[in-house]
């Protein structure tokens, strides 16, 4: 995957902002925890993120803890957070939604 270009801090700024239950990580991800009701429904939601990621060719590491998901989010290529994080985080969201 080619380069892309990292966000500015007033476009990460902006995006916190817009979507309060993402935080940005002590390592520089974008990081949810998302909440279930049970473990087949955490690991159906996996299994929709993950065919968007790969559809996306953009994969965010995924924790699985009985019924929570926490998904971090990162674009490695560009060393930090660029547009396809913020896209995919929003995709993860209509996902739970």
């Amino acid at each position: 995957m080619p380069r892309v270009a990292l966000l500015t801090d007033a476009e990460l700024t902006a995006f916190l902002l817009a979507n309060p239950l993402w935080k940005k990580n002590s390592a520089g991800e974008l990081e949810r925890k998302f909440e279930l009701k049970r473990f087949i429904d955490a690991i159906s939601f996996v299994g929709k993120v993950g065919a968007v990621a790969e559809a996306s060719d953009h994969h965010p590491d995924i924790d699985v803890r009985y019924s929570q998901v926490t998904l971090r989010l990162c674009t490695h290529d560009s060393k930090g957070l660029t547009a396809l994080d913020v896209k995919l985080a929003g995709e993860c969201d209509r996902i739970f939604e």
